[in-house]
């Protein structure tokens, strides 16, 4: 159970309190920047433990039980966290903003929920490459946001994080849509 993959994706669990005291302080550009980098690492150690855990031949139930919660505590920690932030900051969420993040906090929470009431079938419903896609533009309009707290005087940073974030929630809807089309089918 504790295999190198298993560890990797605890300690992103684990550095999710660490990562909101960063980004908690509102016009704290030091801190935006030491969370900026903790968001790098937890995002390079979210590919990384899927990765070493094929290589290796040591996924675990575990490790796929735990994987996608510890990617939905990261983004909806990061999520509310600039939701929250009223400094003025351009690169925070506000505004119109907040739908787009507000988008992509329900399909997580549906899909979730669609994910255990199949489990219960036995019914796996894998992971396609436009949700992988979802992910990735997702994690970097994230870190683009908290780079832009770090270096506020570039507003070009959070707009480019506020453009990804509006492409994640296109595709969130692409992808939440896919994953209740083939739910459906297994219920009455």
């Amino acid at each position: 159970m504790l295999t190198l993959p298993n560890l990797l994706t605890l300690s992103r669990i684990v550095a999710v309190p660490l990562l909101a005291w960063f980004l908690w302080w509102p016009g704290w550009a030091d801190g935006y920047g030491a969370g900026f980098a903790l968001y790098c690492l937890m995002a390079i150690t979210d590919y990384f433990d899927g990765y070493l855990a094929r290589a290796q031949g040591t996924v675990s139930k575990l490790g796929v039980f735990l994987d996608p919660i510890a990617d939905k505590i990261m983004v909806a920690a990061v999520i509310l966290l600039l939701v929250g932030t009223r400094d003025g900051n351009p690169a925070m969420i506000q505004g119109v903003h907040q739908i787009a993040a507000l988008i992509i906090l329900l399909r997580e929470i549906a899909v979730s929920g669609l994910r255990e009431f199949l489990a219960q079938l036995q019914v796996s419903v894998p992971v396609s490459k436009l949700a992988k896609w979802k992910t990735t533009i997702q994690l970097v309009a994230l870190g683009a946001l908290i780079l832009g707290g770090a270096v506020p005087q570039y507003a070009f940073v959070g707009q480019v994080g506020l453009v990804a974030l509006w492409l994640a929630a296109v595709l969130t809807v692409m992808t939440g849509w896919d994953y209740l089309r083939a739910g459906l089918k297994y219920m009455d």
